[in-house]
């Protein structure tokens, strides 16, 4: 009896399940396209980058560079003299009338010798003096060659008291034969004020290491894996100009800037080959344009959290997204939905990927099954291939990305609020709203394109 009783309830279970309202699909899949390297058309960007220079900074470097013993001269055969001279005090720089004024304090220490050595005898006399003075020195200014370079001039030497010696009991002033001396001394500490500009304002290795710092990919949205990478491409300046205390110049970076999707991508940033071109003038804006790049395999995850907790169906017959997988084919956009619920199994559907400017929406346009799933959810769960159920879904395909821009504003901002890259360099800026320009489709990503408008200004103040 239980044997039967048995049997019996295994029937009805069996039996049961066969009547049951779960079905399951299996649709032919639409394969991708062909796997091809990723290629885009990406616009290039121009970044206007204003460079301001405190006099003072060019002061507190040349006093760094140029410290103690600044001329020596050993040899008193050739002129009968030997000179040391030293700085006294620290240097000081200002403008005057576009040119740059250096004021030397400075001591010396004199050995003077007067005779002769008639007959083999030695009939010398010499004579040793400590002086002190100001030596005022005028350069003009140029950039090149990634340097502020100057061509220094003494202008005058004024000694705090005249040279004087004894002669035969006389006091003798000896400024006559100490100055022509100068001439010699003049060169040379006209070099030495060159060379100490041109050391401490070479600006190639500090501008290369903040480009290499902005053009380092950096992550602006942790949630979604969102980098913005910027490719350098030229890099131009202007002229070097004096603008009252300050030295100011423009450098324009033309680049290109993508937005990827996934892992941290590798800097594309090579030092080596940025040359600094000379120009005129440069735009008065920004004018980025940025390329938001995002795999299929990315996307995907995204859409999946969009269809997260959602019910599909009408009435008691509902299903839920498990998965969703993104590709493309021929032109359009292939959406492969894993469900679960009265309908197992996966289903596809394809369409145009649009954006709407009103709304700041992405959305698929021509959204609909594939041809395959039709059929065949018309055989098993017409409830499923209605109008109605598609357009829900295709609601849930729809998604706005202003809080994209607008994060993405706000993270680019946080790179124009006062921020330094490196110690003494600050970076301020502007900027306009982003504007989404278009889609493209490549076979391996969804490629998007917009542009920003804007201003930057760099601040060079207390460079080490």
């Amino acid at each position: 009896m239980k044997t039967i009783f048995h049997i019996a309830f295994f029937s009805l279970i069996v039996l049961l399940s066969g009547c049951s309202s779960t079905q399951k699909i299996a649709s032919l899949k639409p394969e991708p396209d062909d796997a091809s390297p990723l290629a885009y058309e990406n616009t290039t960007s121009f970044i206007k980058i204003p460079i301001v220079i405190k006099l003072k900074d060019i002061e507190n470097q040349t006093n760094r560079t140029l410290t103690g013993l600044i001329y020596e001269d050993t040899n008193i055969e050739d002129d009968d003299i030997e000179m040391k001279v030293w700085k006294l005090a620290p240097i000081s720089i200002e403008n005057l009338n576009g040119k740059i004024k250096t004021v030397l304090p400075l001591k010396a220490f004199v050995k003077y010798r007067i005779g002769t050595d008639r007959l083999g005898v030695d009939l010398y006399n010499t004579r040793e003096f400590n002086l002190n003075g100001i030596v005022t020195l005028i350069s003009d200014v140029s950039l090149s060659n990634w340097k502020l370079n100057t061509t220094t001039e003494l202008k005058s030497l004024d000694w705090n008291e005249s040279p004087t010696t004894t002669v035969l009991g006389k006091t003798v002033p000896i400024t006559y034969l100490i100055n022509p001396t100068v001439r010699l001394f003049k060169s040379k500490i006209e070099r030495k004020i060159d060379e100490s500009i041109g050391t401490s304002m070479d600006f190639k290795s500090n501008v290369l290491d903040a480009l290499e710092k902005i053009c380092a990919p950096f992550q602006m949205n942790e949630a979604y894996d969102t980098w913005l990478r910027v490719v350098p491409i030229e890099l131009y300046t202007t002229d070097a100009k004096f603008k009252k205390e300050t030295i100011t110049m423009d450098m324009g970076l033309k680049c290109t800037m993508e937005t990827l999707i996934g892992q941290k991508p590798a800097t594309k940033f090579d030092r080596t080959k940025i040359i600094l071109k000379p120009v005129t003038q440069m735009p008065d804006h920004i004018s980025a344009n940025i390329v938001a790049v995002s795999s299929y395999q990315d996307a995907s995850k995204i859409m999946t959290k969009n269809f997260s907790g959602q019910e599909f169906g009408t009435g008691s017959k509902k299903v839920t997204v498990q998965n969703v997988a993104l590709w493309h084919k021929n032109g359009k956009m292939v959406i492969a939905l894993d469900l679960l619920g009265s309908l197992n199994g996966t289903i596809y559907l394809t369409g145009y990927p649009q954006y709407n400017e009103t709304t700041k929406e992405v959305y698929f346009d021509q959204l609909d099954y594939a041809i395959d799933t039709k059929s065949r959810l018309m055989k098993t769960a017409n409830w499923l291939a209605q109008g109605l159920v598609l357009r829900k879904i295709q609601e849930s395909c729809r998604y706005s990305i202003k809080p994209n821009l607008d994060e993405g504003k706000q993270s680019m901002m946080k790179y124009l609020k006062n921020y330094s890259p490196m110690p003494g360099v600050f970076i301020n800026g502007v900027m306009e709203d982003i504007q989404f320009q278009k889609i493209q489709l490549t076979n391996k990503a969804i490629i998007a394109f917009i542009k920003v408008n804007g201003d930057v200004n760099v601040t060079v103040d207390g460079i080490k």
